[in-house]
């Protein structure tokens, strides 16, 4: 997530949160997160998929409705790790489908000293969680754009992941997808079954790439990192005639996103540099990150 949402996202949980101190009560008659507001959730269930990556399912005070979250749309979480003073607050995109009713799933991936991902790592089925939301993104709007490229870094294929699947279920939206993820080890591809199923049921409109820094041996992964020659070679450029109109979503580690989107420039001796993508021939307009 860009850091300005990220600061925006803090800003808003802030309030939420005291909010939730002065009104707590909660309306099951309408979905959890139809509006913006907080809630504290139960665990119910805890999942190790990978190394160092869990899938947990939280319930919703009403199991007959959806969270009521829109497309390409993240929650904030809230929390006092080891009874510190001060929140920690982290945004993040549910990964289940947006219309199942009951639950939320988040996928999180544990950082070294990460406070917030250590934090939903070490809670136990039955433990509480607050969130609030939702944070919007630009509303999705089908078929606005022929094409979309999804350029994800590690942790960042959660909002991919949500937008790939609202894309390509929704039978009214016709939009090429092309994803390219970047992760470190084979492993670190948890979604590889869920992209490859989607490859296979909606072919010739969903592509799914990956980038591995340190391959298995025998990997069948393209070794390295997102570079303009690894776009170019998957037919990413914008000079292409079949990506005119593409649109290009990012969301990955602030150094990957820097690479990518070139750097602005500070102070009166400061200049801009273009990166990756005005390389590749993208104008700014078409490059977004979550």
């Amino acid at each position: 997530m860009s850091t300005q949402v990220a600061v925006a996202a803090a800003v808003a949980g802030i309030g939420a949160y005291a909010f939730y101190l002065r009104n707590s009560q909660v309306d099951t008659t309408k979905p959890t997160f139809g509006k913006f507001s907080l809630h504290s959730l139960r665990l119910e269930s805890s999942e190790l998929i990978n190394h160092n990556t869990k899938k947990l399912r939280f319930e919703l005070p009403n199991k007959e409705l959806p969270a009521g979250l829109k497309l390409s749309s993240a929650l904030l979480t809230l929390s006092f790790p080891n009874g510190e003073w001060r929140p920690c607050i982290r945004p993040y995109t549910p990964t289940n489908s947006l219309d199942e009713p009951g639950y939320i799933e988040l996928m999180v991936k544990k950082y070294p000293g990460g406070r917030q991902s250590t934090h939903l790592h070490n809670l136990k089925p039955g433990d509480l969680m607050t969130f609030a939301g939702p944070i919007p993104e630009p509303v999705w709007t089908p078929n606005k754009h022929p094409h979309v490229a999804l350029i994800a870094g590690g942790a960042g294929i959660s909002p991919m992941y949500q937008l790939v699947r609202g894309i390509l279920t929704n039978p009214q939206d016709q939009t090429r997808v092309t994803l390219v993820w970047g992760v470190n080890t084979d492993e670190d591809i948890f979604l590889g079954k869920e992209f490859g199923d989607l490859e296979k049921k909606y072919p010739g409109r969903f592509k799914a790439v990956y980038v591995v820094a340190t391959p298995d041996a025998g990997s069948p992964h393209q070794k390295g990192f997102v570079t303009k020659q690894i776009l170019e070679g998957l037919g990413l450029s914008a000079t292409e005639e079949k990506n005119k109109g593409t649109k290009v979503l990012i969301c990955g580690p602030p150094p990957m996103e820097k690479a990518l989107k070139g750097s602005k420039g500070f102070g009166p001796f400061g200049s801009a540099k273009g990166g990756v993508l005005a390389e590749l021939g993208y104008t700014p307009d078409q490059i977004h990150s979550f």
